[in-house]
């Protein structure tokens, strides 16, 4: 087993425009508690973690409020435009701390239903990778390409190949911290996220199955859907 370090980057530098609302979804109540805290505190229960860094907006005005800003384990930075920029500032932020061969776990804020067992089966498959990987489940519907502006199909894209990408992402540190580098400057429009940085960089990131109520804030309908997996995942 690998003795490097695991370090926790959690982006919140998100402004959540498609949930209608007037604050971003990481500070969304759910629960009784701002998103950000339930995804926030179900991930430190999985430690342990070298440490914690959270992006956020430049102009974030709930940050001070959460229950995250108290936490002795969770450092803030600022983030950036895109996704991509505020994990690279993240990384930033822990130069000189993180070793070249330290893991990084990469979190969607708005994931607060990552099961605790997904994030230790990620983190003991990979943990002797060269590369990396991401917790992800294979696609079960049929996929149809839709030509780009219209509502015409253009074929039926084979489903056993493909596989829904979720979060945590866990690299290196220093490979993270080139292959964003240079997908920022070379391919600004074509990350999506931490593996497909990876990707672009050369590397072949490892899929590792995990379960599929690790669902993703996007729309305000997903408020309930995360409480009801919440409270079945609570009972067992």
């Amino acid at each position: 087993m690998s003795a490097h370090r695991f370090w926790l980057v959690v982006p919140a530098a998100g402004i959540g425009q498609r949930m209608r609302a007037d604050l971003p979804k990481q500070y969304l109540p759910l629960n009784g508690r701002f998103v950000l805290d339930v995804t926030l505190g179900r991930l430190l229960s999985c430690g342990p973690w070298a440490g914690c860094v959270v992006p956020l907006h430049r102009d974030d005005q709930w940050w001070h409020t959460s229950a995250s800003a108290s936490d002795a384990r969770i450092e803030s930075c600022p983030g950036g435009a895109e996704r991509a920029d505020s994990v690279l500032a993240a990384l930033h932020h822990l130069e000189g701390r993180a070793a070249a061969g330290d893991w990084v776990l990469v979190h969607d804020v708005a994931r607060p239903c990552v099961h605790q067992e997904d994030i230790a089966r990620l983190r003991s498959a990979l943990a002797d990778d060269t590369c990396g990987g991401l917790l992800a489940a294979p696609v079960s519907d049929t996929v149809k390409e839709v030509a780009p502006g219209s509502d015409q199909v253009l074929a039926t894209r084979d489903r056993k190949r493909l596989w829904r990408a979720f979060t945590p992402q866990m690299f290196r540190y220093g490979d993270l911290v080139a292959a964003l580098q240079q997908g920022i400057r070379e391919h600004p429009d074509g990350i999506t996220d931490e593996a497909s940085a990876m990707e672009l960089a050369g590397w072949h990131p490892r899929v590792v199955a995990a379960r599929t109520d690790n669902i993703k804030i996007t729309v305000p309908e997903d408020l309930v859907l995360a409480e009801f997996i919440l409270a079945r995942q609570a009972a067992g």
